[in-house]
């Protein structure tokens, strides 16, 4: 497929008559061909009204259907072959592995929803049938499954230019859900978005579905973003980016007159903890796997362990040599955008300044423009209790250590804690109690809790959540990643006392689609 700076309203091709932009090449600072406008009002209206015109025939399609059309997305992605992995490339500066890598996970992400559907229990279904005889008073027959929302507005996410994106979780679920998807294109990265644009729209024409399924707007301010979420055919919205940015989507969301709701992924730290016996035991291992989380792809995910907790002693002091040597060999890496790098030298400059804070080390310097040299510092919990600027998260390869006197103090440091993705527990059987008594306060801080890992790394499966309390996400009951995010884009509907014939298939009594039900409270087999 070709490039042509074009944005898909539906089935067509339609140039912006927006502000003009290009991506960059963050490796280079230069710019990248062709140009791209930015959506009008216009524009973004046009696409709200082909995905409403879209909903009730989308709605309906059987589970199967939807299910062939998520896998016709995935074989459409891969038949973009190289060219994809080599837009990619040069709009974040992300490697090849890496991109290969989030191709197959975004097409996953797709089957995997796919066989989702077919088993059919994100439908919830129950049954409570009709007691004409009971007394006092008889029961009515009453039916419930769960309905899509309606049209979903989808923000493609800077740090991951497929699995976030335009064909990404928030797309995925939300088709899944029977939501067409409006997607905003990030910025940084348009040219790999046309391209998977290009593949869903393939997919829907291929399946024989209405075009308004699917559109791909541009937009490099927040005018076509705010456009989207103001606009009353959109009944949600799925985000991943800067706190800034989510909650201006969550105001203007709040503001209409009927308030949509907002799936926000925005600010996480990922407090790892360190516990005294796994500290002495494996001290170095720990430090070793440590800096490889922190440096992964240059510290630009999500769940990058921004902060650690760990007992003060000599056991710390070994722990902390390793890390200096480790992070002193690594080499500088090209962040996503230059504003991303902007933004990760002054808080990296910001911490450097705090006259509590002492530098442990850095990584290698880079030798262009837009690098990441990786960065920890240090300091004790009693600054970090005192002042709320040491808990911001610095979106790169920069992590610091709160070095506390007694386990009293964790506690502390927990409830002081904003909302977060993960948190992570490095521990030994010796450990096993410190740890049993944090367990709660941690639930209560994170959407993921890890033993003996590191958060880098999100598998996509059914048990997975991806969520937490806020500013990790705007709504704490809610995933973003795994087969229950498709409950974002779902309500429940009961029926009551229908005849069978006028019943969903997933409603009457044959059971047409093999659902697993529950029926007077009993699940069906």
């Amino acid at each position: 497929m070709t490039l042509t700076g074009k944005m898909l309203i539906g089935g067509a091709a339609v140039s912006g008559v927006g502000s003009v932009f290009h991506a960059i090449d963050p490796a280079t600072d230069q710019l990248l061909d062709p140009a791209y406008h930015g959506a009008s009002r216009t524009q973004v209206e046009q696409a709200c009204a082909l995905a409403w015109a879209a909903f009730d025939d989308y709605r309906e399609t059987t589970p199967s259907a939807r299910a062939a059309f998520l896998e016709a997305i995935a074989e459409s992605i891969e038949a973009l072959g190289e060219a994809l992995i080599e837009r990619a490339m040069a709009e974040t500066g992300l490697p090849q592995a890496r991109l290969q890598g989030e191709r197959a996970r975004t097409c996953q992400q797709l089957r995997t929803f796919a066989r989702t559907l077919r088993a059919g229990e994100w439908l919830d279904v129950r049954i409570d049938r009709a007691q004409p005889q009971r007394q006092p008073l008889p029961r009515p027959d009453l039916r419930q499954r769960q309905v899509p929302l309606g049209p979903v507005a989808v923000f493609g996410a800077s740090n991951f230019p497929l699995a976030f994106s335009v064909a990404g979780g928030d797309t995925a679920s939300a088709l899944a859900a029977g939501c067409p998807a409006v997607v905003k294109a990030h910025g940084a990265h348009p040219g790999t978005s046309e391209l998977v644009g290009q593949a869903v729209r393939q997919a829907v024409a291929r399946c024989g579905l209405p075009e308004g399924v699917f559109s791909l707007l541009f937009g490099a301010g927040r005018e076509v973003g705010l456009g989207l979420v103001g606009d009353p055919r959109i009944k949600a919205v799925g985000f991943t980016g800067s706190r800034g940015g989510g909650l201006a989507l969550c105001q203007a969301a709040q503001s209409r007159p009927e308030p949509i709701p907002v799936y926000a992924e925005m600010s996480s730290i990922n407090p790892v903890l360190l516990f005294p016996a796994a500290l002495e035991a494996r001290g170095e291992e720990l430090a070793q796997g440590f800096v490889a989380s922190l440096t992964l792809g240059a510290g630009q995910f999500c769940t990058n362990p921004g902060l650690l907790l760990a007992p003060r002693g000599a056991a710390l002091d070994r722990f902390l040599v390793t890390v200096a040597e480790q992070l002193r060999q690594c080499p500088a890496q090209v962040m996503l955008t230059p504003g991303i790098h902007q933004a990760f030298s002054a808080g990296v400059e910001a911490l450097a300044a705090h006259p509590q804070v002492t530098k442990v080390a850095s990584g290698l310097p880079g030798d262009g423009p837009n690098r990441c040299q990786a960065q920890v510092f240090i300091t004790d919990a009693e600054a970090f209790l005192a002042d709320q600027a040491l808990h911001t998260e610095v979106f790169g390869a920069a992590a610091l250590l709160v070095q506390y006197d007694d386990v009293a103090q964790v506690r502390h440091l927990l409830d002081a804690l904003e909302g977060q993705l993960t948190a992570t527990l490095q521990l030994d059987a010796a450990d096993f109690d410190a740890a049993h008594a944090l367990l709660p306060a941690l639930e209560l801080k994170a959407g993921r809790v890890l033993v003996n890992a590191w958060p880098t790394g999100v598998e996509v499966c059914d048990a997975m959540v991806h969520g937490g309390p806020f500013p990790a996400t705007s709504d704490a009951r809610s995933t973003s990643v795994g087969t229950a995010s498709i409950r974002r884009f779902l309500r429940p509907v009961c029926l009551q006392g229908f005849p069978d014939g006028l019943l969903p298939l997933a409603l009457r009594d044959a059971n047409p689609l093999g659902l697993r039900r529950l029926i007077d409270g009993e699940r069906e087999v």
